[in-house]
C-alpha cells in the first residue's frame, strides 16, 4: 500500500512538472510572438511613412522646378515673405479671390496648390488630385493627414498621432535615423501643445500628448526645433 502512495505521489511530480513546462514554453511563445509583432509593426509604420514622404515631397518639388518664378502677379508679390516658389498654405486669404475663391479649409497637404499654374492668376492647379494624377493616400494607420507649412520658419509638412502603442516611439527614431540633421524631426510632448514655429500660437503646433514627425523643404535661420542638439547644429 505504502509503495502505491509512492508512486502515486511520483506521477503527480512529473505531471506538475509537465504543466511548469508547458507553461515556460507558452510564455516564452507569446513572448516571442508579441515580439515579432511589434517588429513587424514597426517596419510598417516606417514603410508606410517613408513612402508617403517621398511622394509629396516629390509632387512638390515636381511643382517648383516646373514652375520656378511661380505666381508673378502683383498680389501674389506683395504677400508676406512665402519662400516662392513653394506652395501657399491652403488656407492662405490669396485664394479666396477671383477666379478660384477656392481657400482650403485646413491645410492638409492634400488641399495644396502649385503657384505656377498657367497663367499666373491665384487660381493655381492642385498639386494632388484628379487633374495631376497624384492622389494622396490615405494616412497611415494610427497617424492623422499630412499637414502643410510655408512661413518665416521656412516650409515643412508633418503628421502627427495621440495613439500610445509602443510601437510607435520606436518606429518615428527609426525613420528619424533615415534622415540628416536637421531634415526631420520628432516632437513629442505632454501636458501642453509645443508651437512649431517661432508664429507662436499662430502657428501650427503638435498638441498635448501627440508625437509629431515634421519633414523640412527649406529651413529658414529663424526654424527652430524641439531637440537642443539639433538646434545648435542647424542653421
Amino acid at each position: 500500500m505504502a509503495n502505491r502512495h509512492a508512486q502515486k505521489g511520483s506521477a503527480l511530480v512529473y505531471i506538475l512538472i509537465a504543466i511548469a513546462l508547458l507553461a515556460a514554453l507558452t510564455a516564452t511563445f507569446m513572448d516571442n510572438s508579441s515580439q515579432q509583432t511589434t517588429s513587424q509593426n514597426t517596419f510598417n509604420s516606417v514603410t508606410e511613412l517613408n513612402s508617403q514622404i517621398n511622394f509629396i515631397r516629390s509632387g512638390i518639388q515636381e511643382c517648383v522646378l516646373s514652375y520656378p518664378a511661380g505666381d508673378t502677379t502683383p498680389a501674389y508679390a506683395a504677400l508676406p515673405p512665402t519662400n516662392t516658389p513653394y506652395p501657399l498654405n491652403p488656407m492662405n486669404a490669396y485664394f479666396t479671390a477671383a477666379p478660384c475663391a477656392c481657400t482650403g479649409a485646413t491645410n492638409n497637404v492634400s488641399l495644396l496648390r502649385c503657384p505656377g499654374n498657367p497663367g499666373n492668376s491665384n487660381n493655381h492647379a492642385l498639386v494632388f488630385g484628379g487633374a495631376s494624377g497624384k492622389f494622396i493616400p490615405p494616412p497611415p494607420k494610427l497617424f492623422q493627414p499630412w499637414v502643410y507649412y510655408n512661413g518665416s520658419d521656412g516650409v515643412f509638412f508633418y503628421t502627427r498621432t495621440d495613439k500610445t502603442d509602443a510601437y510607435l516611439t520606436s518606429a518615428l527614431a527609426k525613420l528619424d535615423d533615415q534622415f540628416s540633421e536637421c531634415e526631420a524631426d520628432v516632437i513629442t510632448t505632454a501636458g501642453a501643445a509645443w508651437n512649431m514655429t517661432t508664429a507662436g500660437a499662430g502657428g501650427p503646433n503638435c498638441p498635448a500628448n501627440n508625437m509629431c514627425f515634421r519633414v523640412w523643404l527649406i529651413a529658414a535661420p529663424a526654424n527652430i526645433y524641439q531637440d537642443a542638439i539639433e538646434t545648435g547644429a542647424c542653421p
